[in-house]
């Protein structure tokens, strides 16, 4: 897989209920995220990682940072 730093070159497209696009833009505007994308490869990024598939981040990244792979990995 390609690290952060690379182009995005792939579309993923879901279906969201209300409460749960509340909940991705209450998180969004928390973490004061660039876009409701930033927020989704963050959570996927968080998700994998407490599934033991990346490392965690080590804090303290820029909005134009937030991507699922860690290029420090």
């Amino acid at each position: 897989m390609p690290n952060s730093g690379s182009k995005r070159l792939e579309r993923l497209q879901i279906m969201v209920t209300d409460d749960e696009l509340r909940a991705l833009d209450d998180f969004r505007f928390q973490k004061r995220m660039p876009s409701r994308s930033a927020a989704v490869r963050e959570l996927l990024r968080r998700g994998l990682a407490g599934d033991g598939f990346f490392n965690e981040a080590d804090g303290g990244t820029n909005s134009g940072d937030y991507g699922v792979i860690d290029p420090k990995s």
